[in-house]
């Protein structure tokens, strides 16, 4: 007998059938039956990728220390091995359940040792079997088993004519498959018994792995011919597919060629497949039917599908048109959610999200009751204008609710190329629609809430203006056919209504205002802030955090600690954090299984958010030339300290604190009145000829500018020349000029809440600024006094301690 180490396997392994071409004796290797009446325990060796039959030889490679050791021991000791395939082949390490229970008994004939460690052992199988009872599982799984019996085709004549079939068939395909060597041919040849062909065939054939494992289980030997048959048949089919489609392209075929061959190939698939550029018209066309839109959208719809039409299909330009015409057809053209005009149930749903924001709850449902009245009114668009956390951009998911629109929200934070809301020209490479079509899109409707975030910090850069892009967009009267350079026709956008969010207004476009109805969001009350972390924010963290609603409780003093001690901010969004802290904690001790009091007090609170703020200010303004001021920020209304104090010198002045422009001539002409006013004001000329001040804003890293600290550096100065404090509790706003009047300023209703939120209990203002304060709800001032001054020496006399 030959050597099998001198077999050399890649001429006679293919990737069709894996065969072993050798002249051996089958008649030596015949079941040993005395030795396997012997045998009881058998080993198991899972293989992966592989199926064995009975009386076929075939080569396993084992490359598992497991695997190794047991075809080692077993062909030392002689025995029978089991082989069973795996379930997945993803699995090194398989368990029982891992593994069929129905597999072949083989013999090992001969094996084979590889330079990297691995063994190739030459085994042939002999009966099916299947596996009783795992009896152990290491080193390797040996098992109790049974030999499965086949059942014998009932009628021998239609039995044979199957295996002739199968025998024909197998000589077709490897005579098509160029993969698979000569060798295979002769073997199939000079096979005579009817099983050995079938087992065979099988084994070797290009079945799914499953597949195969089916075949093995299937005891009757007629169905198992039928179903082997009809998957050989299937193999069959694809192979003379593949050599038409290889016939149809290689006559085209040279090697400029190869990039064109490709694109042949798969457009001969998509043909068989039903596929291909006539099947995308099909469907766009199909897609087209079933919109309703105007004539004029429809001539242009059906003049570029004749250009699609017009195209190679192999052309970058035709991928172009084709994703131009999907967005076509899916822009929801002409089709709208219906509005609810129920204004009870709206008024409901805005109380339910959001608490306060009267004003802004007031102007929607306006807006509801003249659509109900109407019903075509071009929708307005709404600024809202506020510091953050007071909900914003939440309030327009509750608009839409109330309205039953769909809603979008498009983020504008940091944009600074036209592109983005205008699209691209469709010809360059990656273009695409501007995010408010691609907005109309994604909502499904032409009508949705379109919330406009963050529209104060849209950049200008070398790509073009996106605030100029927004005109268009946001003007009633022209966005009812709004251009985009992708689409290249107008959309409507009249029915969509928008709503703009704003922190400041100072960044905004003029003419880009001048469309937009400006609503004023100012900050919470304690009140409001205390109700809205009873309503929403502790439910909220407590269901974020696994909590339930009696894992933890705060009670109004405690939220009025947590909001005065650790929170300084007009809307919430610190408060939830610090609530979400809190939340935490109690997280910590119930998956520690500590115990806890669920009523959070106040000195539980500092321990877990730890040391809280100062209370009092009376402390900072405790010495001369320390004023408290009220400033406007893009946060909301704040307070800060300005410093001013005197030093020998030559009368001049000097200001730190990284003040702006406009501030520093605030202090100029502060200096400037005192000098002129000096008998008045009680200061003597030496003191402001050898004397130097210098004015000082703390907090020198943020940038201050405005006119608003006018009143507030000329006390500063005044209380510094005349060495007297300036009352404890007291905060003032103004402008001044140079004959010592007060001017109005903004933002009374941010820098009033900032001075509640400080402990300030009085306050000074311009007299012009009287309405501003009129205008805000009592609620908010009862535990503040407000002043109302138009001179100079007004302040003086209500700020200067006597």
């Amino acid at each position: 007998m030959t050597e099998f180490e001198d077999i050399n396997f890649d001429d006679i392994l293919g990737d069709g059938f894996n065969i072993v071409a050798e002249e051996i004796n089958l008649s030596d290797l015949n079941m040993d039956n005395e030795k396997s009446s012997e045998q009881n325990i058998f080993p198991i060796l899972p293989v992966r990728n592989m199926v064995m039959f009975p009386n076929v030889v075939i080569p396993i490679t084992a490359g598992r220390k497991t695997s190794i050791q047991l075809l080692e021991e077993a062909q030392q000791n002689g025995d029978y091995i089991g082989i069973v395939s795996q379930k997945s082949s993803d699995v090194e390490q398989p368990t029982e359940k891992d593994l069929y229970h129905t597999g072949t008994l083989a013999k090992i004939i001969k094996i084979i040792k590889l330079p990297e460690g691995n063994i190739t052992a030459i085994t042939k199988g002999f009966h099916r079997f299947k596996v009783k009872k795992i009896v152990e599982s290491q080193p390797y799984f040996k098992a109790e088993i049974s030999k499965l019996k086949d059942t014998k085709a009932k009628n021998k004549e239609e039995y044979e004519a199957l295996l002739e079939n199968i025998k024909d068939l197998a000589l077709k395909i490897i005579e098509l498959d160029p993969n698979i060597p000569n060798a295979a041919n002769f073997a199939i040849k000079n096979i005579s018994n009817n099983e050995d062909l079938l087992n065979f065939v099988s084994t070797n054939a290009n079945f799914p792995y499953l597949e195969k494992q089916k075949l093995l289980e299937e005891k009757n030997l007629m169905e198992r011919a039928k179903k082997c048959y009809e998957m050989m048949h299937e193999d069959f089919r694809k192979l003379e597919l593949r050599n038409q489609i290889h016939q149809k392209t290689s006559k085209d075929l040279d090697k400029q060629q190869r990039e064109y061959f490709l694109n042949q190939q798969i457009r001969t698939i998509q043909d068989e497949l039903g596929g291909g550029p006539e099947s995308d018209i099909e469907d766009l066309l199909k897609k087209g039917q079933d919109k309703n839109w105007k004539p004029e959208v429809e001539e242009h719809f059906q003049k570029e599908i004749g250009r699609l039409q017009r195209q190679n299909p192999n052309s970058p330009d035709y991928n172009v048109q084709r994703n131009y015409l999907d967005f076509f057809t899916d822009l929801p053209w002409e089709t709208f959610t219906k509005d609810t005009f129920d204004i009870e149930k709206a008024e409901k749903v805005l109380d339910k999200a959001h608490f306060g924001l009267e004003d802004i709850k007031k102007r929607i449902l306006e807006h509801m009751a003249v659509l109900k009245l109407k019903n075509n009114m071009k929708s307005p668009i709404l600024l809202l204008v506020g510091p953050p956390g007071v909900g914003k951009t939440s309030l327009g998911k509750s608009v839409a609710d109330a309205l039953g629109r769909k809603y979008v929200r498009v983020s504008l934070g940091g944009l600074h190329d036209e592109s983005e809301i205008r699209g691209h020209r469709k010809t360059y490479i990656g273009a695409m629609a501007g995010r408010i079509l691609q907005s109309i899109k994604k909502s499904g409707t032409s009508n949705p809430v379109i919330v406009l975030d963050e529209i104060d910090k849209v950049g200008k850069g070398m790509h073009g203006d996106p605030s100029s892009a927004l005109l268009e967009v946001l003007d009633p009267e022209q966005n009812s056919s709004f251009y985009d350079n992708f689409l290249e026709m107008g959309y409507d956008l009249s029915k969509v209504m928008f709503l703009a969010t704003a922190n400041s207004l100072s960044t905004i476009q003029t003419p880009l205002l001048d469309r937009m109805e400006i609503i004023q969001i100012a900050g919470y009350t304690l009140e409001e802030k205390i109700e809205i972390a009873k309503r929403h924010l502790i439910k909220k963290q407590q269901e974020e955090n696994g909590l339930t609603a009696k894992s933890f409780k705060l009670g109004n003093p405690e939220l009025k600690h947590i909001i005065e001690a650790h929170t300084s901010e007009s809307g919430v969004r610190t408060l939830e954090k610090r609530i979400a802290a809190i939340a935490r904690w109690v997280a910590l001790q119930t998956a520690l299984v500590r115990e806890y009091d669920t009523k959070i007090t106040v000195d539980k609170v500092d321990e877990i958010l730890g040391v809280p703020r100062p209370k009092s200010l009376s402390e900072l303004t405790d010495v001369p030339g320390v004023v408290t001021g009220l400033a406007w920020t893009s946060v909301g209304g704040d307070i800060l300290f300005i410093e001013s104090i005197t030093s020998n010198g030559k009368g001049n002045l000097t200001m730190t604190g990284n003040l702006g422009t406009v501030m520093k001539e605030s202090a100029t002409i502060a200096l400037e009145y005192i000098k002129a006013k000096h008998e008045d004001l009680g200061i003597s000329e030496d003191d402001l000829e050898k004397k130097n001040i210098h004015v000082h804003v703390p907090e020198g890293a943020t940038p201050k500018d405005g006119p608003s600290a006018g009143i507030a550096m000329l006390t500063s100065m005044v209380s510094s020349f005349k060495n007297k404090k300036v009352k404890p509790h007291l905060a003032m706003t103004g402008e001044i000029t140079l004959r010592g009047k007060v001017l109005p300023v903004g933002g009374i209703k941010e820098k009033l809440l900032a001075a509640t939120r400080a402990g300030i209990k009085e306050v000074i203002l311009c007299e012009a600024n009287r309405k501003d304060v009129e205008e805000i709800k009592q609620d908010y001032l009862k535990n503040l006094k407000v002043n109302y001054v138009s001179w100079m020496k007004e302040v003086l006399e209500l700020a200067i301690e006597k």
